[in-house]
């Protein structure tokens, strides 16, 4: 039946009926020389004066990543309901309103970071509304992920119903011709083929059409995938004009499909299907000469995501071909009804794969199983180097080859690996190992895979489905971290095409401290196989009660680890300054001429001669959203180096941002604030004496404290701009440099009902004095201790503990 209007306002993201309807509206910005760079959008007037060669915007939009190809063999299926080969899933989604898409990601982690590829086909960039635009591009970083895991990406063309601001204008603006030529679908191919994505999904539910517009409609799709463009159809419009929604194919509305070439590539079925429908719309397809796998059978989720009613065993029958593809609208409800990242990933989890997070186990009482029920998964490792970090696309710190050089959220899906295949399978005898994401650490990127549990027999973690041919020099690189030194219990585990369920294993061996480690092992010896699968094997002699390692990197290749060459001709497009401290930048580069790259990574030089990382992208171009002024330079060098697909590292092309005024004087802001802490060693060590602005008063001038949980708290008094943080340890005081704190972090908030969010990590410190530069806004400020000592000392002294800012 028909749900109730939940909103009227144009744009809302609603759904009206049966009817597919658009983001919520924003205003849009306008364009100064270096401000945040948006996904395009128009109306269909608007679109045929957009020219890349004048759109300041456009260029930050392209995609460099290409289609990859991608199998998905039967036999290494994870559920044994689940078929390859056969229905198909095309998932819309709304990222952000339509005029508020970033087109590079940005600083923070809260996003609907995606990264389920393996189990669709299709991504619907969903927008559009009538208060901001009809036609929506995709943004470059979900082209990038989409691609790197072979699936295809749709922009959208959302022509709203009436209630929503819709006007049939609109539609006839849309196929508007000069000629033979298609004005509106020119510049659709143009827009698809410059920003490097494949289609548009079609959504007409703009009531006053007629017949002609109908058929010029379908004349504009036919002369479109002349272009090269692919068409998805919604089933909303009928061959007569007028919005009537069949949800089947039928003969109402089968001449969007084909009459009698080929229309679109497929139809996306409205969401009030019936078990009898959809077989008859399979029936109909077939008499056409289509798949019944062109049509996608619509599920709306948008409210209710895995508590949504669907008929599964219509669509998907167990133990028999599918009947149609799958539409799914609004998947991201696991982002946008979820607590925050954490709280997201676990409902993604529940979402796509299951109750039990685990692929080959989707039982539950639930009548939603996970799309893992149904769909076998896909991979796109075809080809090498594969290289992946297991890097989300989004997290609170950023890492370099095990180095943390950001701290702070942020998101970008261009930076997204190829996530395992199977999340998660494990198989022991004993007690099962907990495969994890971990973003505590990681090796690139943002997150690391975690193995944790009690390790009292052999546990073998399937990870990743794989088409890889074996030459005579190719290598499986693994890099791991145990919490400290000794045997990892580890094994890398290849299985090969000719027993894809047999897994041979390569011990990692032992390492040789607390830090990532890398080991390359040879797999000359299996020249000529092709690996089918890649996981982990962790076995001990005796049992290990708290097992607990993580894996920074897996990747293989074919002899050394290529570089790429530089990229030249760094320029700074432009340049917006947000206060005296903070500028915005557009930054270009020439890409390099020689090796093949993954992207580049973007950095500036500190003062101190160290780098803070900026983002990276795939692209010749980035948006720097928070460049800030350190102390009273005058001047900032910034630094973009190329890595390649095997991750090896060019040299730096630079260039370099003038600062102009003189910066606003800051102050210790903690200092003779109240402070609270989980404890102190005695009554005249308490908090009080770590912002006290002294630590020539003696052992007693500090705080110190043997709880288990070792925090100190700092109440502003207000939400304050900060810039450092400098923490003053036992050896500042006259005591023993082997009380120095060793492992710490430092928390912010901006309200005591906020969640703390982690603005700097350390680990193996040694120094009396340490500094920390941070760009946060904040009120309450936390040092939390991990290890207190160098000596393991069970006792926490502080002697200072300052906050910089104004």
């Amino acid at each position: 039946m028909r749900r109730l209007l939940l909103s009227l306002l144009v744009g809302a993201t609603v759904v009206a009926g049966s009817t597919l309807t658009a983001a919520p509206t924003a205003s849009a910005t306008d364009v100064a020389d270096g401000s945040q760079p948006y996904a395009s959008y128009w109306f269909p007037d608007d679109i045929l004066d957009w020219d890349p060669a004048t759109d300041p915007d456009a260029r930050f939009n392209r995609s460099t990543v290409p289609l990859r190809p991608r199998v998905a063999d039967p036999t290494l299926k994870a559920n044994p309901n689940a078929r390859a080969g056969e229905g198909r899933v095309a998932s819309l989604v709304s990222f952000a309103p339509t005029s508020a898409n970033p087109s590079q990601g940005s600083l923070e982690e809260d996003y609907y970071a995606f990264g389920h590829w393996q189990y669709i086909d299709t991504l619907v960039f969903w927008g559009g509304s009538a208060g901001e635009g009809l036609i929506l591009a995709p943004n470059p970083t979900v082209i990038d992920a989409a691609h790197r895991n072979g699936v295809k990406v749709y922009g959208t063309v959302f022509f709203p119903p009436t209630a929503y601001g819709g006007k049939i204008d609109w539609v006839r603006d849309f196929v508007r011709k000069s000629g033979s030529t298609y004005l509106v679908a020119d510049k659709l191919a143009q827009v698809a083929q410059y920003y490097g994505f494949e289609g548009w999904f079609i959504n007409q539910e703009t009531a006053g059409g007629d017949a002609a517009l109908a058929t010029e409609l379908r004349n504009l799709m036919t002369y479109g995938r002349t272009k090269g463009v692919e068409f998805m159809w919604y089933d909303a419009m009928t061959e007569a004009g007028t919005i009537s929604w069949q949800n089947a194919l039928t003969t109402a509305n089968d001449s969007f499909l084909s009459d009698p070439t080929r229309v679109s590539d497929s139809m996306f079925l409205n969401f009030w299907w019936s078990g009898s429908g959809l077989a008859s719309s399979r029936d109909h397809a077939r008499s056409l000469g289509r798949s019944e796998y062109e049509l996608y059978s619509g599920i709306d989720t948008e409210a209710n995501g895995y508590q949504t009613s669907v008929d599964w065993d219509a669509m998907f029958p167990a133990g028999q071909p599918h009947v149609t593809s799958l539409g799914i609208y609004r998947p991201e409800w696991t982002w946008t009804s979820s607590s925050g990242p954490a709280d997201f990933r676990a409902r993604d989890s529940r979402y796509w794969v299951g109750a039990n997070g685990d692929p080959s186990d989707t039982t539950t009482s639930s009548s939603w199983k996970g799309l893992a029920t149904y769909v076998a998964e896909s991979t796109p490792v075809t080809q090498k180097p594969f290289v992946t970090s297991v890097n989300a696309g989004q997290g609170d710190s950023y890492h370099v080859s095990g180095t943390r050089v950001r701290t702070g959220g942020w998101n970008n899906l261009s930076m997204q690996d190829v996530l395992p295949t199977y999340r998660w399978i494990v198989s022991s005898t004993g007690s099962e190992l907990t495969p994890s994401l971990d973003f505590t650490d990681a090796y690139e990127g943002g997150s690391a895979l975690r193995l944790t549990g009690t390790l009292d027999a052999t546990n073998t973690v399937r990870l990743y489905q794989t088409q890889l041919p074996v030459a005579a020099d190719t290598k499986l690189s693994v890099v791991v971290k145990t919490p400290a030194a000794g045997a990892t219990h580890l094994s890398a585990a290849v299985a090969f095409t000719d027993a894809p369920s047999t897994f041979t294993t390569l011990d990692l061996g032992a390492t040789s401290g607390t830090g990532w480690e890398r080991r390359v092992l040879d797999l000359s010896a299996y020249a000529g196989k092709t690996i089918a699968q890649i996981g982990l094997r962790a076995s001990a002699p005796a049992v290990v009660p708290s097992y607990d390692i993580k894996i920074g990197q897996l990747a293989v290749y074919d002899g050394g680890v290529d570089t790429a060459g530089p990229p030249t001709g760094l320029t700074v497009l432009g340049s917006t300054d947000v206060s005296a401290t903070r500028k915005t930048l557009r930054l270009g580069w020439t890409a390099s001429s020689s090796g093949s790259v993954h992207h580049y990574d973007v950095y500036r030089r500190d003062p101190d001669g160290g780098r803070t990382y900026l983002g990276g992208t795939p692209n010749d171009a980035y948006f720097v959203p928070q460049l800030d002024r350190v102390g009273t330079e005058t001047s900032t060098t910034i630094e973009v180096e190329a890595v390649s697909t095997e991750y090896g590292r060019s040299t730096a092309a630079t260039t370099t941002v003038t600062w102009s005024g003189t910066p606003p004087t800051d102050s210790n802001l903690a200092l003779g604030r109240p402070a609270t802490a989980s404890g102190q060693c005695n009554g005249a060590e308490g908090p009080a004496k770590a912002v006290n602005g002294s630590v020539s008063g003696g052992n007693s001038d500090k705080w110190c404290t043997l709880t288990a949980d070792r925090w100190l708290e700092v109440d502003l008094g207000a939400v304050r701009s900060l810039n450092r943080f400098v923490v003053e340890h036992a050896a500042a005081g006259g005591e023993s440099t082997s009380w120095n704190t060793r492992d710490f972090t430092i928390d912010v908030r901006s309200a005591a009902s906020d969640p703390w969010t982690t603005a700097v990590t350390v680990t193996g410190n040694t120094a009396a004095v340490t500094t920390h530069p941070v760009t946060v806004d904040a009120r309450y400020v936390r040092l939390v201790v991990t290890t207190p000592t160098q000596d393991n000392d069970p006792a926490t002294r502080i002697y200072e503990f300052e906050a910089w800012g104004a």
